[in-house]
């Protein structure tokens, strides 16, 4: 009986292992996948900062000053952020076909699409998905395509939005200007 107890709980313990696994590569975006471009621009910039990265990041922020020590908190709770940008000297280099395999994987079970902005006029769209767990975003993909310009942002861990944008500022991201329901709006 207690060897039975033992390997049901080896076994359990597996299997969340395997599920964690499995849910932490559905968070992490494939970007590789637009290094095919990078002959093509002009400009790259390429940003992969995992758990341990982000840790040693955060030392450099000061808990004495309010805006980094919200910083500080942020990066906390992250567990990686992924930044791809490219950009091209002329319209038409890349196409929405390059981004397909991107967005397939946006389409897997566990990502939502919240944002979808498409200018005809200007050639520019812009896409946020979220990924919840228990009611909390704990991943983020925003993918910004222009006619001369492709950023392609993932960020993965406990995600608070008020203080994303203090963190975009850093770290070069688009800026997201979403508030929370509970939030006076400024004027």
């Amino acid at each position: 009986m207690r060897s039975l107890v033992k390997m049901t709980m080896k076994l359990l313990g597996l299997a969340l292992l395997l599920c964690a696994n499995a849910q932490g590569q559905g968070v992490k975006l494939d970007l590789g996948q637009l290094d095919r471009l990078s002959p093509k621009a002009a400009e790259s910039i390429e940003i992969n900062l995992d758990s341990a990265l982000l840790q040693v990041a955060a030392k450099f922020f000061s808990p004495k000053k309010p805006e980094e020590a919200a910083i500080k908190e942020l990066i906390a709770g992250l567990k990686g952020v992924y930044v791809k940008v490219l950009e091209f000297d002329q319209a038409g280099a890349y196409s929405a076909t390059d981004l397909e395999p991107l967005r397939a994987q946006l389409r897997a079970p566990g990502w939502s699409r919240i944002v979808g902005v498409r200018s005809q006029r200007d050639g520019e769209n812009v896409e946020v998905y979220t990924w919840l767990e228990d009611g909390k975003i704990t991943a983020l993909a925003i993918i910004a395509a222009e006619p001369k310009e492709l950023t392609v942002v993932n960020i993965i861990g406990l995600i608070e939005l008020d203080k994303l944008s203090q963190l975009s500022e850093y770290l070069n991201l688009p800026r997201l200007e979403l508030e929370r329901a509970d939030k006076p709006r400024k004027k």
